[in-house]
């Protein structure tokens, strides 16, 4: 039973990755989203208790490391950006960008060695350009496999069907920092480590993008239905390697927001 929660509450934490984008902050473009909400009533009630969470816990927890030194939270968001570098690799190689995999490759190296952990991001001093993180969603979704049904999870709320699948790979051996931390002997990774590492990624996307979902919150007349719209076209613009304005251009220009029906 104990193994089976532990299993649930990593497997939750494993979901921040795909919110997030290369640089932890969420993307939208023009255009509605038109995602099936088959869950509609179940979605909103998840939402309102994740809304309750987040006030509550995430939301003064963000703030606090914001308040932090520059340097320590740079040094953080490199380490977590070097070890999300270990799923990106293998959904290059399987989405047929070798490329890709190659130079990501040579930057893990790079930034775990002379970088320290990941601490120091040597690799782009070196020049090694830095590219957008990559899931087993969103190699899905360049396959073809469309995102099925609109899904709020507990916690940490917005995901697809797809997205969902997408994440079970990680737990069956496709994110290496989940196989080495939780499966092997190692004294100093274990699975404890692995989880605090992935509740301070949702810290941190959370701090980076707090005054835009702020503002969207404040400027939509459903939150529920922006949010939808929001993780849904990011996953999109992910899929096909677009990049947009972000949440804060968009909502000071009128003519890149599209007012979301809510009948």
């Amino acid at each position: 039973m104990i193994k089976t929660l532990k299993i649930i509450f990593i497997f939750f934490f494993l979901t921040v990755n795909s919110v997030a984008g290369s640089d932890g902050e969420v993307e939208l473009s023009k255009k509605n989203d038109s995602i099936k909400d088959c869950f509609e009533p179940l979605n909103r009630a998840t939402f309102a208790l994740n809304q309750g969470l987040n006030k509550a816990i995430l939301k003064p927890v963000a703030k606090g490391y914001r308040a932090l030194p520059a340097p320590i939270k740079k040094g953080t968001g490199n380490v977590l950006d070097n070890l999300s570098t270990l799923v990106t690799i293998p959904n290059n190689v399987l989405q047929g960008d070798l490329k890709l995999a190659g130079i990501n490759t040579g930057r893990l190296i790079v930034n775990t060695t002379v970088g320290i952990l990941g601490i120091f991001d040597v690799a782009s001093d070196m020049g090694f350009p830095k590219y957008t993180k990559e899931d087993y969603g969103q190699t899905l979704g360049a396959w073809g496999v469309g995102p099925g049904c609109y899904v709020v999870l507990p916690i940490l709320g917005p995901s697809t069907i797809r997205d969902t699948a997408g994440m079970f790979v990680n737990v069956m051996g496709g994110d290496p920092y989940y196989n080495v931390s939780t499966n092997g002997n190692n004294e100093y990774l274990d699975g404890k480590l692995f989880s605090a590492t992935k509740v301070l990624t949702g810290v941190e996307f959370s701090a980076t993008n707090l005054d835009s979902l702020d503002n969207v919150e404040k400027n939509s007349v459903d939150f529920y239905a922006s949010v939808r719209s929001l993780y849904t076209q990011d996953r999109e613009n992910k899929i096909k390697n677009i990049k947009r304005g972000s949440i804060e251009v968009i909502f000071k220009e009128d003519e890149d927001w599209e007012e979301i029906d809510t009948k």
